[in-house]
């Protein structure tokens, strides 16, 4: 794998453009959401069996968000490498809504186990777009031909 690939600058289209400053902002706001208003409903998708502090974990999770958003936002140069970040970032935290679902946390209006479940292929598109709008998947798949 030539990681190179992964550092290069890179152009994509518009619409991905579009795609990757409406993710940052989205994960920049939501980020923000971690640390003031909706820390209580964050809190449900902590799993039980996480060994860190609830609060302490919707904490640095929503930091963790807000930097991965601004530099989605901010750092084009760098967009292929933050997109492999932001696409691995909601694969770790994908867990914590299996957890939702399994325990039966009520949180964001997902009250049920019909919506919670519901709600778990999202991930894959939060995943794919993150990876589709920064180019990483291009550089990714570039990166493995170059073997």
């Amino acid at each position: 794998m030539d990681l190179t690939e992964l550092t290069k600058p890179t152009s994509t289209s518009i619409p991905q453009t579009i795609g990757r400053v409406a993710l940052g902002l989205a994960l920049a706001g939501a980020g923000i959401t971690h640390l003031t208003v909706a820390r209580e409903e964050f809190r449900a998708q902590v799993p039980s069996w996480f060994p860190i502090d609830e609060d302490v974990t919707v904490l640095a999770s929503g930091v963790v968000e807000i930097v991965i958003g601004g530099s989605l936002v901010a750092l084009s140069r760098w967009k292929v490498a933050v997109g492999l970040i932001a696409a691995a970032f909601f694969v770790v935290i994908f867990p914590g809504n299996v957890a939702q679902w399994l325990e039966h946390q009520d949180g964001f209006g997902l009250d049920t186990d019909a919506k919670r479940l519901a709600r778990l292929p999202f991930q894959a598109v939060l995943v794919a777009l993150a990876l589709w709008s920064t180019g990483a998947w291009s550089a990714t798949r570039r990166a493995l031909d170059k073997d």
